[in-house]
């Protein structure tokens, strides 16, 4: 029988339910168990490509082109548990199924419910996942916002149902709460009383208790919280602040024997727990010397999550160069008209540019003038999706001196339209999961910096935009120094251009790529732009 464990939450949102159910991932792994991720999202979106980065953070892309919630980028990065569109199931996905189904006369005329048809869809869901691989033992899925909303009950529903069907010795709840401290440090664990509460009315009683404090909580309040909460005091467990990263919550979690409890009550023999890499993470952490700038220039910069991957990407690319990388957020319409105030007229201010993907024309002067700077103050920098796209209409403006050179997204009018929309994405009308996503194969040019960086002829990642840089311009482009260094395989499509070493325009390290390479990051091992551009950063402040 497989295993199955919920992750839930109470009390508020945001507490850190990804990150839990992706350190539980990792903690069974370092047990020797074959994991798989699934997140539940209640909102009524087939899926989060079409929201905005202010409401819902970054779209995370897989490998087979699904727009997800950013959660999934947690479960890559903490665990080696294959991430695909069956991994993230919405509520809107589940109705979608459920009335297609009806439509076709599936349910034999049957009133359509809730219960059994919308719960039978999700149970049937998580199922799937955990029969793609034979050697899969434990499902970890988690159910997103929290306990007593409205949205949420019937994944609730359907977790329930599990625990009855399979048994608690094969299905367990793991419930997130908050304890605050109020006044002298006096920590509070009614929010924490009352969220299980709440869960107990649903029909489920946790298994185990995680509780999110400032500090760990000591043994008299892990025996209140038992007593009111109906467990038992081993099964409560802290996750408290951390001054360090959230790659030490796996250490953290395992030092309070969390994989073990887990073990027993699945009833799962207890094995040799290997935490070598996230122990090697953290020493890496620690060994940290030295500090560097990156002026991250976007245009979502007031929300983090906006850049989710990028943030973590550009953290394990210093983890793997030894330093410490400060993100300064810019935003970008700021510096249309004072890029040398902002960024210093002679780099003081930061020590690299990097520039992320995005849509819409606010604020692309702004990132146009980011990447002149950085051109001829000679720093790094690293073009992303949008941010590649900014480097070539630099080049045209400033080095070609095609003034009015433009993207097509931003205007139609311009002579010189260097990024154009990409050809079967012309009659495309509805904006969902149409552009041109997931992983995609290029061939970089030898001697190259992205050649160098992975060290292959041939290279994978993953995409999602709808436009390119123009074919039409490319002698012009190549004639007037800019290097083309990756196409696709059939040569069709510039998948990444750099700045030449060489020459009157020579430069240290600059390079845009149409694809985004920070999903594929881990703190265990740096995406390769990313570890090669902090290098040339480190080396550069030299």
């Amino acid at each position: 029988m497989k295993k199955f464990i919920f992750v839930s939450g109470g009390v508020c949102s945001s507490l850190g339910k990804g990150v839990a159910a992706s350190s539980i991932g990792a903690l069974l792994e370092g047990r020797g168990l074959n994991v798989r991720m699934v997140k539940c999202d209640p909102y009524i979106n087939v899926d989060a490509g079409t929201m905005s980065p202010y409401q819902h953070g970054e779209v995370y892309v897989t490998d087979d082109g699904a727009e997800t919630d950013l959660d999934l980028g947690n479960y890559a990065r903490f665990t080696s548990a294959p991430i695909t569109k069956a991994n993230s199931v919405t509520t809107g996905q589940v109705y979608d199924s459920v009335i297609k189904k009806e439509r076709a006369g599936n349910y034999l005329g049957r009133c359509v419910q809730v219960i059994p048809h919308i719960t039978d869809e999700i149970k049937a869901r998580i199922m799937a996942v955990s029969q793609e691989d034979p050697d899969t033992d434990v499902v970890i899925t988690e159910i997103g916002g929290t306990v007593g909303d409205i949205e949420s009950i019937p994944f609730l529903e359907a977790a329930r149902q599990m625990i009855n069907e399979h048994g608690r010795k094969n299905v367990l709840s793991v419930h997130l709460t908050l304890i605050p401290e109020v006044g002298n440090s006096e920590l509070k664990t009614k929010p924490t009383q009352h969220s299980v509460k709440a869960m107990q009315e649903q029909g489920i009683q946790p298994d185990i208790l995680i509780c999110r404090a400032p500090v760990i909580l000591d043994e008299p309040t892990k025996r209140k919280i038992s007593t009111f909460c109906n467990l038992d005091t081993d099964s409560v467990f802290t996750s408290y602040n951390v001054n360090t990263t959230v790659y030490e919550i796996p250490l953290i979690f395992y030092q309070q024997k969390l994989d073990q409890v887990i073990l027993a009550k699945l009833g799962v023999e207890s094995r040799h727990a290997n935490l070598k890499p996230w122990k090697t993470v953290m020493e890496k952490f620690n060994n940290r010397q030295g500090k560097v700038k990156i002026g991250m220039v976007g245009k979502y910069m007031e929300l983090t999550d906006s850049y989710k991957s990028v943030f973590e990407a550009l953290f394990h690319a210093g983890l793997e160069n030894s330093v410490e990388v400060e993100v300064v957020k810019i935003d970008s319409a700021k510096l249309e008209e004072n890029a040398d105030t902002i960024l210093g007229k002679n780099g003081e201010n930061v020590d690299g540019i990097l520039v992320p993907g995005g849509f819409g024309q606010r604020g692309i002067d702004g990132m146009v003038a980011a990447a002149d700077w950085a051109r001829r103050n000679k720093l790094p920098y690293f073009g992303i999706c949008l941010g590649m796209q900014i480097m070539v209409i630099d080049w045209a403006r400033n080095v070609i001196g095609w003034k009015d050179a433009n993207s097509s997204e931003f205007t139609e009018e311009a002579e010189h339209l260097v990024i154009s929309l990409l050809q079967d994405q012309i009659d495309v009308k509805n904006y969902g999961g149409t552009m041109r996503l997931g992983k995609w194969d290029a061939v970089t040019l030898p001697g190259s910096h992205i050649a160098e960086a992975y060290k292959a002829k041939q290279i994978s990642e993953r995409h999602r935009h709808r436009y390119e840089f123009s074919n039409q311009y490319r002698k012009d482009m190549e004639d007037s120094g800019l290097k083309l260094t990756a196409t696709t395989p059939d040569g069709s499509l510039v998948e990444c251009c750099e700045w030449d070493t060489e020459g009157k325009t020579g430069h240290p390290w600059g390079l845009g790529v149409q694809f985004h390479p920070e999903f594929k990051s881990k703190p265990t091992q740096a995406a390769p732009l990313f570890r090669d551009f902090i290098k040339a950063v480190v080396e550069s402040r030299k």
